[in-house]
């Protein structure tokens, strides 16, 4: 159990996929503009990276290593994260079609966030069985969410400063994610 809650703090803390890994950038910066938004879309995060890990684990461990076929892992990856952004994205335009006109682009690329392949991959690469791939992909997730929202609190309260010319816009939003990075780095001896 103690191993699990290690995997869980250093993939949510210590080894966060945005802020030391530098993976999923895109989403980070372009829905971090609300926290409602943004933990929309750290909910949608989580229920895509955890549900890949555990597919992934699954088809790595029972399909592609009993048949040496290791080498399509990517491309196998890719294709799992493809289909449950699929289904989230019917699910929220069906169930909540204004979240899904807020997130916008940012949903359909969640397929390409490299933060949902690189934890499939990370799992493959560290030899989690499954109960560690799952909780690995819940902790990265949640340390994206925690990530993202972080910025869109400090988002929401830069709107109503007065901040100098040259650096409003996405040049105070990447200091601000900046200093996040460094404060996320004070977590590096933790585990």
């Amino acid at each position: 159990m103690s191993e699990m809650v290690l995997i869980f703090v250093g993939a949510a803390l210590v080894n966060n996929v945005v802020l030391s890994q530098f993976y999923g950038l895109c989403p980070f910066l372009g829905v971090s503009k609300q926290i409602k938004t943004a933990a929309s879309m750290g909910v949608a995060i989580i229920f895509v990276i955890t549900i890949a890990s555990a597919v992934c684990s699954v088809i790595y461990t029972y399909l592609l290593t009993p048949l040496d076929l290791q080498f399509l892992q990517t491309i196998v990856f890719i294709l799992v994260i493809a289909g449950l952004v699929q289904f989230v994205e019917m699910f929220l335009k069906k169930n909540s079609p204004a979240l899904f006109q807020a997130l916008g682009v940012y949903l359909p690329l969640i397929t390409t966030n490299c933060a949902v392949l690189g934890v499939a991959l990370t799992n493959v690469q560290k030899e989690y069985s499954f109960v560690p791939s799952v909780v690995n992909g819940l902790g990265t997730s949640v340390g994206f969410t925690i990530s993202i929202v972080i910025l869109a609190g400090i988002r929401e309260r830069m709107e109503n400063n007065n901040i100098i010319a040259p650096l409003k816009g996405m040049p105070i939003v990447l200091f601000a994610a900046a200093l996040m990075a460094i404060a996320f780095n004070g977590f590096a001896g933790l585990i």
